[in-house]
């Protein structure tokens, strides 16, 4: 039996309008993941983006396992504490591929 790699989620809650909304975004995770051959580990929520302690949270996870790839529902939640292009460098600079489930 293979054991399937894990990729992380990172939602920022302020870009979703209701509760409702963000556990429909962190189920599109969990189902992209699952499409593409993946065990979804932690779902990291930024509930305060001014403080981006999720995404830092999500970070360093990143740098210390075998994480390789973070998963969002849209680019546009990479964009709380800079730009969606800049975050994704970040993380790309420490080896981690950024998906988006809607490419939109």
């Amino acid at each position: 039996m293979t054991t399937r790699p894990t990729v992380l989620g990172y939602v920022r809650a302020d870009a979703l309008s209701c509760a409702e909304e963000l556990a429909a975004a962190t189920d599109s995770l969990a189902a992209f993941a699952s499409a593409e051959g993946f065990t979804l580990g932690t779902v990291y929520t930024e509930r305060d983006a001014a403080e981006s302690a999720a995404f830092h949270a999500l970070l360093e996870e990143v740098k210390r396992t075998e994480v390789r790839a973070v998963v969002v529902p849209t680019m546009n939640h990479l964009g709380s504490v800079g730009t969606p292009a800049a975050l994704r460098q970040h993380l790309e600079f420490h080896q981690a591929n950024v998906w988006a489930v809607d490419t939109r």
